[in-house]
């Protein structure tokens, strides 16, 4: 369902929701800030595995039981974050629109 949504969603509004993570995220490659990991490459990329960013003890439970950030799994995060990782540090409440997380996700796997 994400694929299709995505084949539906403009990048243009991909990169205007991407614009709004960076109030915390980097998009650059090994650009971690102080507040989170960059999201370059992030689509297929080892959860909790960005190199000299501290995780908190919560993103790497889940990691345990997740190896990898799938659209599918980027999607119910980016949803819920809270929800999805209990204990997140992350600040976001959620991007509730299926179609604009299917843009955002679209354009960062794009990048």
């Amino acid at each position: 369902m994400i694929l299709l949504l995505a084949a539906m969603a403009a990048a243009p509004d991909g990169a205007a929701l991407a614009r709004k993570c960076t109030a915390c995220h980097a998009l650059e490659a090994g650009a971690n800030t102080a507040a989170a990991p960059t999201l370059y490459r992030v689509v297929g990329r080892p959860v909790a595995a960005e190199k000299a960013y501290n995780y908190s003890p919560a993103l790497r439970r889940f990691a345990a039981a997740n190896p990898r950030w799938t659209q599918e799994l980027l999607d119910r995060f980016i949803a819920a974050p809270e929800r999805v990782v209990p204990g997140t540090e992350m600040g976001f409440p959620g991007l509730a629109d299926a179609a604009s997380r299917a843009a955002l996700i679209d354009w960062l796997e794009a990048r």
